[in-house]
């Protein structure tokens, strides 16, 4: 693959930054699309996620905003608060050698009057869901005449959700001369459609569009007891990470829960849950202080945790395209994983395209550790500081380990957001942590702590 230095014009300085944030050459998305991006084409491409894409439509935005205008330039819309959360934490970090340029999320959850206030002091790049962007246009909080790029990610799932009309109307509060990029991971007939409303001449790119069946592993049992299969499984497997999809909220939260009083680490994630409770949910199992994760398909997309090992649908999806971004939670980028779906005698039809992909497997080959259970040795502290009063990790490592002196072994990932930060640590320690905060200060402020 070529390297990040072929691409037209990029300073120096930018390399420097994607060569620190381990970003050494271009993935098939980021090569085909990026400077054709940069010479003004629209694009209209076909790419799964975990293929770079995130890299490639936002390089070019990154490296062409004009920081002396602070009026949106370009404004990527996207299906979920979560794959928003994500591209902005991702943008940000490469956008860091790239002094005053401001990135804001706008989306549900929040108060309106808040993004409200941050738009009015100015931002370059917009990344929000489609309704909560209409929220601010109706409300005129937002003017769209400065856009000069409109990215649609993972259009085909803003369809499947009902927002063709929302797309479409928010195109139009923009000039006429944009640039508009759209990816999609499949490309049915509304796709065709949006495009052709949206898009000028567009340069067609179809990449990684299956899941590459040499790094997943899928496999399909039959029960008629899921949830004793899904105790031997897990017995058996004994993974490390485990992210199980259940149809409903009822069913994550009732699932969760038994598992939770079997004495595994165990998270849930659906609709029903307030923005911050989703992104802490996504932050304690990424960091390991909760093994597994029970979700709906709130997480089948947008949710980037590398290292997921171990995919299971407790209940079967609804469709092969849900089924194929379910089991596309593991073995992302270089790693390999499994992806095991269970079924009963009666969903033997509902489950066709499933066996059609998977091999189907026997209970009875499973070698059961009854005594197994997914416990983690880590749990989350979190503190009231963040980004905004300039706490970074080395400043928590350093008070932890030389002022409160635990081993620097004890503590795990680290999470920074504007107003908060979420610190693993060794399960041995947390505690005297806890305590230890209530008098120790992090450069030379007191923050307030408690255990997630």
């Amino acid at each position: 693959m070529a390297s990040f230095n072929t691409i037209e014009g990029i300073p120096d300085a930018l390399l420097e930054t994607l060569s620190t944030l381990g970003f050494s050459a271009m993935t098939e998305i980021q090569e085909k699309a990026i400077n054709p991006i940069l010479d003004g084409a629209d694009i209209l491409a076909q790419s799964k996620t975990g293929s770079g894409k995130t890299l490639a439509f936002g390089l070019p935005y990154v490296m062409n905003t004009n920081t002396n205008n602070y009026k949106p330039q370009t404004i990527i819309i996207t299906p979920t608060r979560e794959l928003a959360d994500q591209i902005a934490v991702e943008l940000r970090r490469v956008a860091a050698y790239k002094p005053n340029l401001k990135i804001l999320t706008l989306y549900g959850g929040v108060p309106l009057r808040a993004q409200a206030d941050s738009l009015a002091k100015g931002a370059h790049i917009l990344i929000g869901t489609p309704g909560r962007i209409q929220d601010h246009l109706a409300k005129e909080t937002l003017t769209l005449e400065n856009i000069k790029t409109l990215v649609l990610d993972e259009a085909d799932r803003m369809l499947d959700m009902g927002f063709y009309d929302e797309i479409v109307k928010i195109g139009s509060n923009m000039p006429r001369g944009k640039q508009t990029l759209l990816f999609s991971a499949t490309f049915p007939s509304d796709i065709e459609k949006l495009a052709k409303a949206l898009l000028n001449q567009p340069l067609t790119i179809k990449v990684d569009t299956v899941v590459e069946a040499n790094k997943i592993d899928t496999l399909v049992y039959e029960t008629t007891d899921k949830f004793k299969t899904l105790t031997a499984l897990i017995q058996s497997y004994k993974p490390e990470s485990l992210l199980i999809f259940c149809n409903t909220k009822a069913e994550v939260i009732s699932l969760a829960d038994t598992l939770a009083k079997r004495g595994h680490s165990v998270i849930d994630i659906h609709g029903d849950l307030d923005q911050r409770d989703r992104n802490e949910s996504v932050i304690a199992f990424a960091n390991g202080s909760k093994r597994i994760m029970v979700a709906t398909d709130v997480a089948s997309r947008g949710l980037d945790i590398k290292d997921i090992e171990l995919v299971i649908n407790y209940d079967l999806p609804f469709d092969a395209e849900v089924y194929t971004h379910r089991i596309g939670r593991t073995g992302r980028a270089d790693a390999t994983g499994t992806a095991i779906s269970l079924f009963s005698p009666k969903d033997r039809e509902k489950c066709a395209y499933v066996l059609e992909k998977a091999k189907k497997a026997a209970l009875k080959d499973l070698r059961v550790d009854a005594k197994f259970k997914m416990v983690s040795e880590y749990d989350t502290l979190c503190l009231n500081g963040g980004k905004k009063t300039k706490l970074r990790a080395g400043d928590i490592i350093g008070t932890f380990c030389k002022e409160i002196g635990i081993e620097n072994s004890m503590i795990g990932k680290i999470n920074i957001t504007d107003t908060k930060s979420y610190i693993a640590l060794h399960h041995t320690v947390v505690d005297d942590v806890f305590k230890a905060l209530k008098k120790v200060k992090i450069k030379k402020k007191k923050y307030v702590a408690w255990i997630l």
